[in-house]
C-alpha cells in the first residue's frame, strides 16, 4: 500500500436520495480557497451573534437519504447543532463547483436544499470566478443573481459607464448589514 501524502486515494461519501455517492479526493487548492474564504466571511461577521458558520467537512443530515458534507453552511437554530453534524436545514449552503460534484449540486442536493427549506444556496465556481444565489421563494430556490469577476480584458473592452455598472459585491438575505464582496470570495483563487 503506497503511504505518500502527495497521492492518496481518499473520498468523502455523501448520501444523495438513498444512494452512496464517492465525492471528489480531496479539494483542489483553489476550491479550498475560495472555501476558507467564505468560512473567513462569514466567521468573522457572525462573531457574538447567534448564527454560526461552519466551513467544508461538517456532516448535515437533512433526512435519512441524505446526508451531505457542504463546502460550507451557516447555522442560525442552535437546536440543529450536535457534535457530530447539523441535522435539519441550515439557513445558508454553499457549494464549491469541481467537474465531478457539478451535476449533484445543481441538480438533486439542490432540490434536496429546496426541499428542507434552505433559505439561501450558493453555487460557487472558482475556475469562473462566479457565485449564483438562489433565495427561497414559495417553497421553491430561485436564481436570483449570478455574479462573476470579469476578466481584466473584459473589462478594458468596456466603456467607462460600464465598468462603473460591474456588480462587485452583493448582499446576504439573511443579514442586512453583510456585504460580500467577490474579491473576498475569490481571494487568492488563480
Amino acid at each position: 500500500m503506497n503511504q505518500n501524502l502527495a497521492y492518496r486515494e481518499e473520498f468523502w461519501e455523501e448520501l444523495i436520495d438513498g444512494k452512496l455517492v464517492a465525492m471528489s479526493p480531496r479539494p483542489a487548492i483553489n476550491h479550498s480557497r475560495v472555501s476558507g474564504n467564505i468560512y473567513t466571511i462569514f466567521g468573522s461577521f457572525l462573531k457574538g451573534k447567534p448564527c454560526e458558520a461552519f466551513a467544508d467537512g461538517v456532516d448535515l443530515y437533512l433526512s435519512e437519504e441524505n446526508q451531505y458534507i457542504p463546502d460550507g453552511m451557516v447555522v442560525c437554530d442552535p437546536d440543529k447543532i450536535r457534535p457530530n453534524g447539523v441535522y435539519g436545514a441550515p439557513d445558508l449552503v454553499v457549494e464549491i463547483l469541481s467537474p465531478s460534484t457539478a451535476r449533484y449540486d445543481r441538480g438533486q442536493k439542490k432540490d434536496a436544499y429546496e426541499k428542507y427549506g434552505v433559505r439561501e444556496y450558493w453555487i460557487v465556481d472558482p475556475a469562473n470566478k462566479t457565485v449564483e444565489q438562489y433565495l427561497l421563494r414559495d417553497g421553491k430556490l430561485h436564481l436570483h443573481e449570478a455574479y462573476a469577476i470579469l476578466p481584466d480584458w473584459m473589462l478594458e473592452t468596456m466603456k467607462p459607464e460600464e465598468r462603473a455598472a460591474v456588480v462587485t459585491e452583493f448582499s446576504c438575505s439573511l443579514f442586512d448589514d453583510l456585504t460580500i464582496r467577490l474579491e473576498d470570495v475569490f481571494a487568492r483563487v488563480r
